[in-house]
């Protein structure tokens, strides 16, 4: 028995599903992917903080290894403010600001899509919702082989915070890029004032427990 022809009858079924996997695929890394961000800003009254570590609470972690730039670069684009209510990171400020060492000053969240990895093209604060007297800045979520958040901040803070040996008007910068995954918490660490921050899908579950 000749079975050629059922073979040959199959390759249309076969190839058909080879491509919708590949486009599958492709729409994991499809630049128009939206990803919702949360930033909660805190400035310390104090350099040396409080007892509580929130470099392990948020989950500090380096700049990961070399990326390489995609062939065709793009730019992301923002797509809306978040209200409170989709806020997830309400309780972790609650802590912040109980700590009595730390104090809150902005929390915001917005939906946007990435930009390619290395083009550093992201959005102003003041676009974001951040409205901190001497605070200045940019926020950028770029993907290559992974996804990474960072930001360049500056802070002309008139009372900088006590031990520092900083006098009013005292700028302090900080800059920092961190690859991150869903659902986990990031910290941007500095002396004088941090950030955590949370990357999210704009679509799909939520994490369990979330």
């Amino acid at each position: 028995m000749n079975c050629r022809p059922a073979v040959l009858a199959t390759l249309p079924l076969v190839l058909a599903a080879a491509l919708l996997f590949a486009a599958g695929a492709a729409a994991e890394d499809n630049p128009g992917t939206v990803y919702n961000v949360e930033l909660i800003i805190f400035r310390a009254n104090a350099a040396e903080g409080g007892a509580e570590n929130w470099s392990e609470e948020a989950g500090a972690r380096s700049v990961a290894g070399d990326e390489s730039a995609s062939g065709s670069q793009q730019i992301g684009h923002f797509v809306t403010q978040l209200p409170p209510a989709a806020f997830q990171l309400n309780e972790l400020e609650s802590r912040l600001r109980a700590s009595g060492s730390y104090l809150p000053v902005a929390h915001v969240a917005w939906s946007q899509t990435a930009s390619s990895w290395g083009t550093r093209a992201g959005f102003a604060i003041g676009r974001l919702g951040i409205d901190v007297p001497g605070l200045s800045g940019n926020v950028y979520l770029e993907h290559g082989q992974f996804l990474h958040l960072g930001m360049s901040l500056t802070w002309a803070m008139e009372s900088p915070p006590d031990g520092l040996g900083a006098g009013p008007g005292t700028a302090f910068t900080l800059n920092e890029t961190r690859r991150v995954r869903f659902y986990d918490r990031n910290y941007y660490d500095h002396p004088a004032f941090g950030v955590i921050a949370l990357v999210t899908p704009a679509q799909g579950p939520r994490a369990p427990g979330r």
